[in-house]
């Protein structure tokens, strides 16, 4: 708790240039910690961005595998800071809970996986040869670690990946997510005539690119909820009976779903659940809308130009360049002659899933159910982490994620918190799984 305290009080908060200090003292935190453990190799190494803490203990031997551990040491901004109930850095303890920025996302995470690697170099030695990975930017999208692993491939060869960056369902229930969903993210610009024009001259002579946009968006998704793409589905792995019995023990009602966000009624591919839909299902969305006059009272305007920003949740086994490639054959065969168009690329991420009955999930299964005198669930999330498919296409591994926060730790707002029975639960796990994964 004492070293909880210590790394959370440290406001290394990636996007503040002025934190650029604390963001150096939160990386010689970390490897003073690894070295203390007797690691090999420690170093801090800078990125083109904020500096990333490697560590090596490859003492197990060859006949060990080796483990890659990710986790980040920076922390998302405070705002608005009126809203804390205590200081962000200065961890305080309240009943079971310990509150402060990054208790739980994710410096509790990566400090008790610390701890169990202390537990075991204190009395004795570790069952697995171990890397370690500790990087800045996670909280700003990570936009240097794959160039910087790219860089040094070498050192981060290994035969799984354990990320801490994750959570389990509940205090009492514990939980393995599995699989992550991808992510391909767009901008459509189309371009009608030279000018804006005026819409009563003009209208029904010359096409609105404006119209031309929302016909072709509305093209894009069925009344069944399905994407109109082509191939859009050719890829995508169905949950099995195994799986969407698994998830329906984690499912919420509709009555959650429409509580949480206030819609007026559920909707989504016909034949899921609102669960699966958000977890294990493809989707495309539209981000936002721009086009002609969005000012206060009228303007009769017929628009030159209009974009539109589209975002495409992805699924194993789909791949992010396939899909952007079918995106642009939808929009070359839809739109009219009428417009020109131009398509940019924001970002993208591939899927990720681990396969369940793998020897890595088997380990943290039993490792769970040891401490929780339960078996853990199987959840997949509906968002997307970069640097999980990145390590695949760069490592060509696995990632499992394990990490001990809760959905209520309030991550990214005021009144962070790490519930502490978890965070002592989760450092007998990591224990139990390094020396079940290691034999």
């Amino acid at each position: 708790l004492q070293d909880l305290k210590a790394l959370v009080d440290i406001p290394s908060i990636s996007t503040l240039s002025e934190r650029r200090q604390d963001m150096q003292r939160a990386a010689e935190w970390i490897a003073a910690q690894l070295k203390s453990f007797g690691f090999e190799s420690v170093e801090i190494m800078p990125s083109a961005g904020h500096p990333v803490v490697v560590g090596e203990w490859l003492k197990a031997g060859a006949s060990k595998p080796t483990l890659l551990y990710y986790g980040h040491y920076d922390v998302q901004p405070t705002d608005p800071l009126d809203l804390w109930k205590t200081d962000p850095f200065d961890l305080q303890v309240c009943g079971d809970n310990a509150y402060g920025r990054g208790a739980s996302d994710m410096k509790g995470q990566m400090v008790g996986f610390l701890k169990a690697i202390e537990s075991i170099t204190r009395n004795g030695t570790l069952p697995v040869n171990l890397k370690f990975l500790a990087e800045g930017e996670e909280e700003i999208g990570s936009p240097h670690l794959a160039a910087f692993i790219r860089q040094h491939e070498n050192l981060f060869r290994a035969d799984l990946c354990l990320n801490g960056d994750s959570s389990i369902y509940s205090p009492d229930q514990p939980s393995i997510t599995y699989a992550l969903r991808g992510l391909l993210y767009l901008e459509l610009r189309l371009q009608g005539p030279s000018a804006d024009l005026h819409s009563g001259t003009f209208g029904g002579a010359v096409d609105n690119p404006a119209n031309a946009l929302c016909q072709l968006i509305a093209g894009m998704r069925g009344a069944d909820g399905r994407v109109t793409l082509p191939g859009f589905y050719d890829r995508v792995r169905e949950l099995s009976p195994e799986e969407r019995a698994d998830l329906a023990r984690v499912s919420e009602p509709d009555s959650w779903w429409l509580g949480q966000t206030g819609a007026q009624a559920l909707h989504g591919e016909h034949g899921y659940t609102a669960t699966e839909r958000a977890t294990a299902r493809p989707t495309l969305d539209v981000n936002g809308l721009l086009s002609g006059f969005t000012g206060e009272g009228s303007k009769t305007v017929l628009p030159s130009r209009a974009m539109a920003k589209i975002s495409m949740r992805l699924v194993s086994d789909q791949e992010p360049q396939e899909i952007r490639d079918s995106f642009e054959a939808y929009v070359k065969s839809h739109l009219p002659p009428t417009v020109t168009w131009e398509l940019l690329e924001h970002s993208r991420c591939q899927p990720a899933i681990v396969e369940r009955d793998s020897p890595a999930v088997r380990a943290a299964s039993r490792s769970m159910q040891a401490v929780w005198g339960k078996a853990p669930v199987f959840t997949r999330q509906g968002g997307s982490i970069a640097i999980v498919g990145e390590i695949q296409e760069i490592l060509g591994v696995d990632t499992l994620l394990v990490g001990f926060g809760l959905p209520d730790d309030n991550l990214h707002a005021p009144n962070e918190k790490q519930h502490l029975p978890t965070f002592y639960r989760g450092i007998e796990t990591y224990i139990r799984f390094l020396f079940d994964y290691g034999s």
